[in-house]
């Protein structure tokens, strides 16, 4: 007679494992007997929340899989006093070994559907259920919510004599928490003492013995019992509430991020500081590619400089681009596995993830670590996981664009982006610009009489004009910047990171002379064509794509009507124009006042040890309604209205101070670089502004570099060579700006007292474009050597360009190579940084 039929109430069975065959299995298997209340967990979290609801159970049946989750699900079921006794029969495969007892009770898998029902039924041996009492001094592990992180804590003395898995592993390495007081584990913030009466929500921190506390809050709840008084606590960590909200702001702005390798490196940042990584590398390895994986980006948050070996000796990595996720993010992951790059960083919490295209073809790896546990993993992976979708997608376009003919991105004969790709590159470009305050330009060069060239000589002439102007045009920028044939004859081009609108001027001059050389034909004659370059400024002229495009091609046309190959920029309606710089200029006024200019500090690195020397003081307007405002647009009105004059005072008195206090704390000697205009140098009282500003903030006049644009002259300037003269016996040095731009001449140069030469970017950054760069460079190097002057680089980008300059002798190097100029806050940080690497004997990097 069946247990139904009899009225017996049925026996509870728990079923635990992740896998759903053998959950299915086991339920068929005792469904079909018709006595047993089937209640199922895949994993230690739902069964956790599944033992809160107090089932009555007889036994549980658990799949012995040797993983870490059924581990901990075991600890879960025995930690609780209700269920601690309850009968087991455990489900093994059929690899030798069985279950973690081998005195409990047990059968392989394929003999669940004959024997598992009368093994249940053996292993209950009585018709008593488990089931928790009413509440009492037993059940206290059910007064918060499953998962919750809580202690029991016996009284009067609140020592813990018990806790749960979620505090157990918030205090891994810690040291076992049974034993504690809460006196020591919980500090009330606002000094409450223990014994804390009930409440939900109060603010406390965590203490851990290794120093790295917790933030948090605690629900207590005191329980009595027959006599017997416990004190319950629940802890809720809100460094995962935090990281979730940085996870989700992340996540948000990811994707305006450029798919190009400084958009890829910025991502990185974003990642590494949002989730607190000690490390983020990003590997390219698609599968046509003959080479090996190639480094994208890496951030490195971590001390000192580490050595990253080769991709082909990291285990990980290439189990990673197989296709499997590896991550040990949580204290239930296990130990982190060996590897060389692991080993090296000191990662202690890691993920290796794929990026996997649509069709989950493998395009690259993401790694993410810390050098430290990681208590938030719940929060990290998903986030990490979005990342990883993120960058997936980056390398997808780039791919994309590397294949363009077939997918339409590509102009088939020039090889050139086309309309369609240069449109994506120019919105994001405009993107980027709106969150870091840069400039840019946009030129639109239209090839002059080109159809005449087609009519009279044919369409494949044409074709062969075309192609030899793409390769002049791509040969007349940088690397980082964009040319694509938009249509016809017509080519676009995008110009990032303008200082001065001179750097887009010489630019285009050069563009035009470029075209001015005969091109040659294949049948060996030659052909002389001209351009007419339009150019419009971002956010000057316009801050749409559209309407940047607009105003280059109506520019273009100014240039043909001046009697073609010429360029000519943009000039907004005059009135339009006038009533803007009106407006920005009476802001411009008040910005001091107002607390909207910020000054931000690039280092200037030794080009031979890469160790910080120096810094450059460069300031930013930060405008309430429209954001952060180039410089190159603010600083030419602050000149012509000359509020260059309490501006670059405020930014000497504010730079030198906060210099002063780096030198208190770290002890450097840093030079501090701090811009003269030409209006500055007027001041008859320059002089005593600049001491002024050394006494009042004491800054050793040895650490001020006060620097001079080249273009400004004796002529412009009176007494220049005087003014500059009386900084430098006050012990100040000078330094010759943006060198090579002007038209100073050998003596011109001798007769000024500078200490040191700086080489303009658009020189730096042409190095492995322009050979006759290439020659300036070395020759400026050359002749400040001769007159025994320090050479400082600026602009230096990438790796080509510090091996060029190292080569040659350059002393120190400034740039994105080494570090953005950062604000106060954050190049704090670079310095205490440097610190610590040098303290652990190491050799000092920048960031």
């Amino acid at each position: 007679m069946s247990a139904h039929m009899s009225g017996a109430v049925p026996s509870g069975v728990l079923i635990f494992t992740p896998r759903r065959d053998v959950r299915r299995a086991v339920f068929d298997a005792l469904d079909a007997d018709g006595d047993f209340v089937l209640l199922s967990a895949r994993d230690a979290a739902q069964l956790e929340a599944l033992l809160a609801d107090a089932p009555p159970l007889h036994v549980a049946v658990i799949g012995a899989d040797g993983t870490a989750d059924m581990a901990q699900g075991l600890r879960i079921l025995r930690g609780s006093a209700a269920y601690s006794q309850l009968p087991v029969v455990y489900v093994v495969g059929e690899a030798p070994g069985v279950a973690p007892d081998d005195s409990a009770d047990w059968l392989r898998e394929n003999a669940i559907a004959a024997e598992l029902a009368q093994r249940v039924r053996a292993a209950i041996g009585s018709d008593t259920p488990v089931v928790p009492s009413e509440p009492s001094g037993l059940d206290y592990r059910f007064a918060f919510e499953a998962g919750a992180a809580w202690v029991v804590a016996s009284t009067p003395e609140g020592c813990v004599i018990e806790s749960g898995g979620a505090m157990n592993r918030l205090m891994s390495g810690d040291g076992p928490v049974h034993g504690r007081l809460l006196t020591d584990l919980f500090t009330m913030e606002g000094g409450l003492a223990w014994p804390v009466p009930d409440g939900d929500g109060m603010s406390c921190t965590l203490r851990r013995l290794d120093g790295s506390d917790i933030a948090g809050e605690i629900d207590v709840r005191h329980l009595v019992d027959r006599g017997a008084h416990r004190i319950a606590v629940a802890f809720r960590d809100l460094r995962a509430v935090e990281m979730a909200g940085r996870a989700l702001s992340l996540l948000s702005v990811l994707d305006a991020c450029p798919s190009d390798d400084e958009g890829m490196g910025e991502a990185g940042a974003m990642l590494a500081d949002a989730l607190e990584l000690d490390v983020v590398a990003v590997w390219s390895a698609l599968p046509e590619s003959e080479f090996g994986p190639e480094v994208l980006t890496r951030i490195w948050n971590g001390p000192g400089l580490v050595e990253w070996p080769d991709a082909a000796d990291l285990p990980l990595l290439k189990t990673c681009l197989g296709g499997e996720t590896l991550s040990h993010l949580g204290a239930a992951s296990g130990a982190p596995v060996a590897d060389p790059l692991v080993d090296s960083l000191g990662l202690r919490s890691y993920a290796f993830l794929p990026l996997l295209d649509e069709r989950r073809n493998v395009l690259g790896a993401l790694l993410a670590g810390r050098r430290r546990s990681a208590s938030d993993g719940r929060v990290l992976e998903p986030a990490l996981r979005a990342a990883a979708a993120r960058f997936a997608s980056a390398l997808e376009l780039r791919r994309a664009r590397e294949q363009g003919r077939a997918r339409g991105l590509v102009d088939m004969l020039t090889a050139l982006p086309n309309r369609l790709l240069f449109n994506d590159r120019l919105d994001t470009t405009i993107r980027e610009a709106e969150r870091t305050g840069e400039c840019f330009a946009t030129l639109l060069v239209d090839l002059d009489r080109f159809k005449s060239i087609n009519d009279t000589l044919g369409h494949a002439v044409g074709d062969q004009v075309l192609t030899a102007v793409a390769k002049r045009l791509r040969a007349s920028v940088r690397a980082s910047d964009t040319v694509a044939r938009y249509a016809g004859d017509e080519f676009t081009m995008i110009l990032r990171h303008i200082i001065k609108r001179d750097d887009v001027l010489r630019i285009a001059e050069k563009v035009v002379q470029a075209m001015e050389i005969p091109l040659g034909l294949d049948d060996g004659s030659e052909l002389q064509a001209t351009v007419s370059v339009g150019i419009s400024f971002f956010p000057d002229d316009a801050t749409e794509g559209e309407l940047l495009l607009r105003h280059a091609d109506e520019a273009m046309y100014g240039a043909k009507s001046l009697g073609r190959n010429n360029y000519q920029i943009y000039a907004a309606n005059t009135d339009a124009s006038q009533q803007q710089h009106v407006a920005l200029k009476a802001r411009l006024r008040h910005a001091v006042k107002n607390d909207e200019l910020r000054v931000f500090y690039q280092p200037q690195v030794n080009a031979v040890t890469e160790d910080i020397v120096g810094m450059e003081a460069l300031v930013r307007w930060e405008h309430p309604e429209l954001g952060m405002i180039s410089p190159a647009f603010f600083i030419p009105l602050a000149e012509a209205s000359g509020l260059i004059v309490p501006i670059g005072e405020w930014v000497l008195r504010t730079a030198c101070a906060q210099a002063k206090a780096w030198e208190d704390t770290y002890g450097l000697g840093l030079r501090l670089g701090v811009n003269l205009s030409a209006v500055q140098l007027m001041q008859q009282n320059l002089a005593e502004v600049v001491t002024t500003a050394l006494s009042d903030t004491g800054l050793d006049p040895n650490c001020l570099e006060l620097e001079v644009t080249e273009s400004i002259s004796v002529k412009t300037v009176p007494h220049l060579v005087e003014t500059l003269d009386a900084l430098h016996a006050m012990g100040c040095h000078i330094a010759i700006d943006d060198f090579g731009t002007g038209a100073a001449s050998l003596d011109y140069l001798r007769r000024l007292p500078a200490d040191r030469i700086k080489i303009d970017q658009s020189f730096v950054r042409n190095i492995g474009v322009d050979p006759d760069d290439e020659a300036i460079v070395r020759a400026t190097i050359d002749m400040a050597h001769r007159l025994k002057r320090g050479v400082v680089a600026e602009g230096v980008e990438i790796e080509q360009h510090l091996q060029f300059l190292r080569a040659n002798g350059c002393d120190e190097l400034q740039g994105y190579l080494f570090c953005r100029p950062l604000p106060v806050v954050a190049f704090d940080k670079l310095l205490a940084e440097r610190e610590r690497v040098i303290t652990e004997g190491r050799a000092p990097v920048t960031a």
